[in-house]
């Protein structure tokens, strides 16, 4: 629906006066409602959403800018090229932050996230971001985190939560247990403090169960490619082998991807908080295994496999039996072994990795060498020795002359029936006699573990679980959701592993929901990323009280067409967020199995005092809000819009935004002077009219492709074209609607001036934000005619004629069909399109 604002004055007012404009027209706006989410059924839908922001007590700077600014003209352009705009805004707001903030001042995190929220909305309505309100959603809402935890219920029943023993990262500033994802070379993502390790029991999803899902999917969707990498990185699949050794009664799994090496083991390396390390150690080295294991948990995890680091270990007197040849394989206890990777154990291959060489070398442990470079004449060459074999079933020769670790694959020797066999060959051939014996076989590895989400805080949504001395782990009934927080005082962890909520001996005492006996309350809260993990679903429906989501809502709106935020969230948001939307869609509730289609990662904005990212703690933070003081909303958005490309790294200029203040200065004078004083005589101008055509094509294309520092740009040329034709005898009518377009145009960058021109300069009744995007003439928009060379291996094959604005990406297109180059490549392996702007394309086979 159009609303009619009709709020002409009769008085123009000639000067500029930001001031003035926005305290006009922020009322109006918001009277109007003007950023109600539409409705419309014969309207196109899109969705655009900003990752769930946590509300600091900083407020926002203007580096949080360079999302918020961008999605909202992103909206705006949409709203008026015909589409219903769904762009709402809320708070992710339990956590650490908020948790250890209230701890040093005394105050309740309920009051401190309800005043940052507040604020943090206040910055936002201040550059004018057209979120709409009437869809806030907060985290911390009994109503919200109801259905977090009934999410948690969900996947409990599916198997996918449960309760494990382990060692974990501990941050002991924070007092917490954190996720791999949440630890960074050793330190908290939160705080930064060096972590440690605590063995305590806590709550996981099943994340690896959805591992080759999630990668595959990764094809399904438009992101940026690091972003891709990182996570197809940090999922890790390797393709091997699982190899079972024997030590006495224990089967001891070892998983290797190179399984082609296994007549090399020499030694066995157990990580020092593996579960089999003091009951297998023997008397006489039970004390300097004991000595060396504390020693190592004393370590982070980057410590113990640097590459810098020399290797170390201790020997537990016990010996594993290899599942192929039965030889005694000594096992010792290494610190390079992580018991979180794998199964924490390993089979020491010197001859054909470095760490094991160097390890062996070290201790003086045999080096075997089983794999042999395969030379150009067929004949297989070792590496420095002539003790191999490449036939017979003899054990394999130890080579103590070998100077380093051969680690490429080649020829197997020394190593039975698959000695001559190729390493890929052998490799597979070993694993299935191993499956063949019931002692492994292949098997694929991921390099991630199951989702740590227990948290020994207060302000987290608690875990809706009950412990039951006869029933065990007992979730709490549905129609008792949501299980609320308890309120109490002292929110400090006690610093022993358990939650602050633990000392609410009311809260936690109650009975089994299922045999009625005595019972407890689970103390831990869920991760923060929980509640993330599903927002996107609520916004179509945030006021829905009997189910967390209407399904109809959901199916016209999602997934999301547009989503940005931060890369730093590459391998825990973004990851999570996949796992619970296929948990979802496996439960029938959505039909859709990726949640954002769109992805886009801005740059961060540096700030000028000491080329950083802006922070309170160093004292560099510029605010939107003195940035607004100083020159308006609209040169503050236009200013973050022109700073350079969306996805790169800016630095804040001072001197940048005054020639921005100028633009917009330039604009309104112009507007008000080509309306007041036109033309005497009519005459069409041609040139003038294709310029204003080419520019709503090279706008309307940055809009849509995120490039807003090229459509300022394209803006500002435009103005200066129209004050360089002023001389022209260029028709009034004409005049009017170049300015009408410019002002349409700039509308989603620039809301206040562009209303006032809109209303008190051309006369329109109705919002400039709710008019129509101009269109364009493609004849007219078209730029000079060229002649693109078509190459193959830089042999000329055709030549085509095209515009000499169009993108590279297009021109290849066009030379890939080409009939001619298809004929000339003959299916062989393109290697590379290359690609002079406006002259040729080499398409490089090979």
């Amino acid at each position: 629906m159009t609303t009619k604002l009709n709020n002409r004055t009769n008085k123009q007012t000639n000067s500029y006066d930001f001031r003035r404009l926005e305290e006009k027209w922020r009322p109006r706006w918001r009277d109007a409602d003007l950023y109600h989410t539409g409705d419309d059924p014969t309207k196109p839908n899109i969705y655009i959403l900003d990752f769930f922001p946590y509300p600091s007590g900083d407020g926002l700077s203007v580096g949080h800018c360079r999302n918020y600014i961008p999605t909202c003209v992103s909206a705006r352009f949409h709203r008026m090229r015909g589409y219903n705009v769904l762009h709402p805004m809320g708070w992710d707001a339990f956590g650490l932050p908020a948790e250890n903030y209230a701890i040093a001042h005394g105050i309740h995190p309920a009051e401190t996230t309800r005043r940052f929220a507040d604020n943090y909305r206040r910055q936002m309505e201040l550059v004018e971001c057209s979120y709409d309100w009437s869809r806030e959603i907060n985290s911390t809402d009994p109503a919200y985190y109801r259905w977090t935890q009934w999410f948690f219920l969900l996947l409990f029943r599916r198997g996918l939560a449960y309760r494990a023993p382990g060692s974990q990262w501990w941050c002991p500033h924070c007092r917490t247990i954190l996720a791999n994802e949440q630890v960074g070379d050793g330190r908290c993502w939160r705080c930064d403090s060096i972590v440690t390790r605590k063995e305590l029991e806590q709550w996981y999803f099943r994340i690896t169960d959805y591992a080759e899902r999630l990668l595959a999917d990764l094809d399904n969707v438009d992101w940026p490619q690091r972003i891709v990498d990182m996570q197809r990185n940090w999922i890790g699949r390797s393709l091997g082998a699982e190899v079972v050794f024997v030590i006495g009664e224990d089967p001891v799994p070892v998983f290797t991807t190179r399984p082609d090496t296994l007549y090399g083991v020499t030694f066995l390396a157990l990580a020092p908080e593996h579960p089999l390390v003091e009951r297998l150690t023997t008397p006489d080295c039970a004390t300097a295994v004991a000595a060396y294991t504390v020693a190592a948990r004393r370590m982070s995890d980057i410590e113990r496999q640097a590459t810098s680091r020399e290797k170390t270990g201790v020997f537990t007197g016990a010996f594993a039996t290899h599942p192929l040849t039965g030889a005694a394989v000594p096992v010792w206890v290494a610190d390079y072994v992580l018991a979180g990777y794998g199964s924490g154990a390993i089979m020491g291959v010197p001859g054909h990795d470095a760490r094991d060489f160097a390890f062996a070398r070290r201790y003086g442990l045999p080096v075997t060498e089983v794999v042999v470079e395969n030379h150009s004449d067929g004949k297989p060459r070792t590496n420095g020795s002539d003790h191999w074999s490449i036939t017979g079933d003899q054990s394999p020769a130890t080579d103590d002359h070998m100077e380093s670790a051969r680690e490429d694959p080649g020829i197997v020797v020394n190593s039975g029936q698959f000695n001559g066999l190729p390493s890929d060959v052998a490799a597979g051939r070993i694993a299935a006699e191993l499956a063949a014996r019931g002692q492994g076989g292949p098997r694929v590895a991921y390099r991630f573990r199951d989702w740590l989400i227990s948290r020994q805080r207060y302000w987290g949504a608690p875990i809706p679980i009950v412990h039951c001395s006869e029933c065990g782990a007992v979730p709490v009934p549905e129609d008792e959701l949501p299980l609320l927080l308890p309120d109490i005082d002292n929110f400090t962890p006690p610093g022993d592993g358990r939650s602050p909520l633990a000392r609410a001996e009311a809260w936690v005492n109650t009975s089994c929901p299922q045999c009625g006996g005595p019972a407890r309350r689970e103390t831990d809260t869920m991760d923060g990323f929980a509640c993330s993990s599903w927002y996107f679903l609520r916004f179509p429906s945030p006021n829905e009280t009997g189910r967390p989501f209407d399904p109809e809502a959901v199916r016209a709106w999602l997934p999301v067409d547009i989503y940005v935020g931060g890369a730093e969230h590459a391998i825990m948001h973004l990851l999570y967020a996949r796992f619970w939307t296929k948990v979802i869609y496996d439960a029938g509730m959505i039909d859709f199995i990726e949640p954002f289609t769109q992805l886009r990662n801005q740059g961060m904005l540096l700030s000028p005092i000491d080329g950083q990212k802006m922070s309170k703690s160093k004292g560099n933070v510029i605010t939107p809000d003195e940035v607004a003081a100083q020159y308006g909303t609209d040169v503050l958005r236009a200013y973050i819009l022109f700073l350079g490309p969306f996805d790169a790294n800016a630095l804040w200029d001072n001197r940048g935004i005054v020639g921005v203040q100028r633009f917009i200065e330039r604009y309104w004078k112009l507007a008000q002077e080509a309306i007041a004083h036109p033309k005497a005589r009519e005459t069409f101008d041609t040139a003038f009219e294709r310029e204003r055509h080419k520019l709503i094509r090279r706008v309307t294309g940055d809009m849509a492709k995120f490039r807003f520092n090229t459509a300022v740009a394209a803006l500002m040329e435009y103005v200066n074209g129209l004050y360089a034709a002023r001389e022209r005898p260029i028709g009034g009518s004409q005049w009017r609607e170049a300015i009408r377009t410019l002002t349409l145009l700039l509308a989603p960058i620039a809301p206040f001036v562009t209303e006032e021109v809109w209303h008190e300069v051309l006369g329109q009744p109705e919002s400039v934000h709710q008019a129509g995007w101009p269109e364009y003439d493609e004849t007219l928009a078209a730029d000079g005619i060229i002649t693109v060379v078509v190459q193959v291996n830089g042999k000329l094959r055709d030549k085509f004629q095209t515009t000499n604005d169009v993108e590279d990406d297009a021109l290849r297109e066009v030379a890939l069909a080409n009939e001619k180059v298809k004929m000339a490549v003959n299916n062989r392996p393109i290697r590379e399109v290359i690609v002079v702007r406006g002259r040729l394309v080499n398409v490089v086979t090979g």
